[in-house]
């Protein structure tokens, strides 16, 4: 699986930047709000590689800890969280996925049952430039599990991209259409065993 793929399980997609708007640093407690305000989100997406080429599919979300990204031909790739794993199928084979545990993964910060920013070692920067407000995260104890670089603008507060830095360094990063929260999204988009099963029939 190519690093682009690991790249994006190791933390979350992210939004087109809106126009400028001069704003003041979000506070952390504010954007766990943003995040505790809904628990399922769906959008289009599009993906940065860190070769420079370009993928784009669509995202679903249901929070606590799952989430999915359906890729678009040619490539029919699939990331997908649920059960405490995050799963990365490649389009190409029908062998079982790659997975990985979704705690070691700054995603995880963002799909917990309760976010709480402002009561997490993981922060390890807030700056604004005067538009927009970013917040760095990774796990201090294992920062070669990567880190997710999260953009917002204000007023209202919105998550507008999100850039993945993996071990090796490589960034990745994904670009959102506009979100539609509060979708009834099934079960079985988050079920990495039903997935398995239906790509190996």
């Amino acid at each position: 699986m190519s690093i682009s793929r690991r790249s994006l399980l190791l933390s979350l997609p992210a939004l087109a930047l809106a126009s400028p708007a001069f704003s003041q640093r979000i506070p952390l407690n504010e954007l766990s709000r943003y995040f505790n305000s809904f628990t399922t989100a769906q959008a289009d997406f599009t993906q940065i590689n860190p070769d420079g080429s370009i993928s784009t599919g669509r995202m679903y979300m249901r929070r606590p800890g799952r989430v999915r990204f359906e890729y678009n031909p040619p490539e029919q790739s699939l990331v997908m969280a649920g059960g405490g794993q995050v799963a990365v199928f490649d389009g190409r084979s029908n062998q079982g996925p790659n997975q990985y545990p979704l705690r070691q993964t700054p995603l995880n910060l963002i799909l917990e049952q309760t976010v709480d920013f402002s009561n997490r070692r993981m922060i390890v920067g807030h700056t604004d430039d005067g538009t927009t407000t970013t917040v760095v995260a990774q796990d201090p104890d294992n920062p070669q599990y990567g880190s997710i670089r999260l953009i917002f603008s204000a007023n209202p507060t919105e998550l507008r991209q999100w850039v993945i830095r993996d071990d090796t360094g490589a960034e990745t990063t994904v670009i959102l259409g506009e979100l539609t929260f509060g979708t009834n999204l099934a079960a079985r988009l988050f079920n990495i065993t039903a997935e398995t099963e239906a790509r190996r029939r």
